[in-house]
């Protein structure tokens, strides 16, 4: 029973010391891998061009030689612009007022009242076979009517 103990003991203290070697060889390659900052001394990475510590700049940038191409042209042919200047207030849709919209939604908004007045009449069936999208389309409408602009543009 000794004998296995002493070597159990053995063992343990080859792994201690093997964990202790491989610490200190850590500890070196963290060492090799610092540099100190002229303006404060603080211990910094090798590759830090700013101190993290004081703020200030250790050593100079490193500048590249390539040239820097910007390239600006639009060739965006898409109609979304023109609907989103529309919705923007740029007047390229349909005008509709706010409030009459409101009140229709307010009032007859579970049957799409609403929607048939902007002129989305796909939608407008869709409220009345749903009753407002269950009530909760109708309410979301509702409210969300109060936040555009008079007149909006559809």
């Amino acid at each position: 029973m000794r004998i296995s103990i002493a070597i159990i003991l053995q063992y343990v203290l080859h792994i201690a010391m093997a964990s202790d070697i491989l610490f200190l060889l850590k500890r070196e390659e963290d060492i090799m891998a610092t540099k100190f900052c002229k303006w404060c001394g603080e211990s910094i990475d090798i590759d830090c061009v700013v101190c993290p510590k004081c703020g200030k700049q250790v050593e100079e940038l490193k500048q590249s030689n390539q040239p820097i191409v910007i390239n600006n042209t639009n060739t965006n042919t898409s109609v979304s612009s023109s609907r989103a200047s529309a919705s923007a207030g740029g007047g390229n849709g349909r005008a509709r007022n706010k409030w009459v919209a409101f009140f229709l939604c307010l009032f007859l908004g579970y049957l799409g009242a609403h929607k048939f007045y902007e002129g989305r009449v796909g939608l407008g069936i869709l409220y009345l076979v749903t009753l407002g999208l269950f009530g909760i389309g109708w309410i979301i409408d509702t409210i969300s009517l109060l936040f555009k602009p008079n007149p909006y543009y559809v």
